[in-house]
């Protein structure tokens, strides 16, 4: 298990770990940075110092009240339906691929994909903002036809690495596609 320092898209530091179970199952965990008690602290004072002041101003303590309660459930909902620690892939070729993702409130948000439907895994780019963006995705093969692609399911959609760790994990892909290729074909 070894674990290499990257930056998202956005310049932030990310780590992928990369760990392989066997010779078919391979899983690749990208790390965002975690909560930093220093900007949490800014924002949550610099919301209860704008409350004061409203209430300096209006003398009613319902604002400090409000302002108390609107951060610590503003402060709930980001850890628990936005903030993401950590995004893993699990491929397993006899199986399929499972995309798990950790909040930071402790919740995991996981789909399978069966190796069935999986027509091949791919580094695609996007503009965005007049710029080029790239981003790992999944293309799932359409049932009618099979030369066709049905969905393209977006990974790492959080954490945003940046090109350089995205061939990494573009690699590791391919070569356990590979291997279920050769032992379909030798089948």
């Amino acid at each position: 298990m070894e674990e290499r320092p990257y930056r998202s898209a956005s310049g932030a530091p990310i780590a992928l770990r990369c760990r392989q179970h066997s010779a078919s199952c391979r899983e690749l965990v990208v790390r965002c940075p975690r909560l930093q008690l220093r900007s949490l602290s800014a924002v949550t004072s610099a919301v209860w110092l704008a409350a004061y002041a409203l209430f300096v101003l209006s003398e009613n303590s319902m604002v400090l009240s409000a302002a108390i309660f609107i951060t610590l459930i503003g402060l709930i909902i980001y850890l628990h339906f936005v903030k993401i620690d950590q995004e893993s892939l699990l491929v397993i070729s006899s199986l399929g691929i499972q995309v798990t993702s950790s909040y930071a409130s402790g919740k995991e948000s996981t789909t399978f994909i069966e190796m069935g439907q999986v027509k091949d895994v791919v580094i695609n780019e996007a503009i965005h903002m007049q710029k080029v963006v790239y981003y790992l995705c999944i293309l799932l093969q359409d049932p009618g036809d099979p030369q066709g692609v049905s969905e393209v399911v977006p990974l790492f959609q959080s954490s945003k690495p940046r090109l350089d760790c995205l061939i990494e994990v573009y690699k590791s892909c391919q070569e356990i596609l590979e291997q279920r290729k050769t032992a379909l074909q030798s089948s």
